[in-house]
């Protein structure tokens, strides 16, 4: 496994886009253990959305991200940052 420090310094994508990534994969393990620990159904459907929603995030981060695209960096990070609700 890499160290976080090494899969920083790796050239591919922007540090912002590393950053962002490494943020929603922890976010993506707290939602994972409360899916686990909640007992109500109508809850965890919510959580789950919320799960597959950064899960959408990231792929599109690996997929469809053009680091030259200004406007659709913007609209990525607008999107990221409105997601912790």
């Amino acid at each position: 496994m890499k160290r976080f420090s090494q899969f920083i310094n790796e050239g591919k994508y922007p540090v912002w886009v590393k950053v962002v990534v490494g943020g929603i994969v922890l976010r993506l393990s707290n939602l994972q253990s409360q899916i686990e620990s909640e007992t109500d159904q109508q809850k965890r459907d919510v959580l789950l959305g919320r799960q597959n929603r950064l899960l959408g995030i990231i792929s599109g981060l690996g997929i469809g991200v053009n680091t030259s695209d200004p406007k659709l960096l913007t609209k990525l990070r607008s999107v990221v940052k409105g997601g912790s609700k």
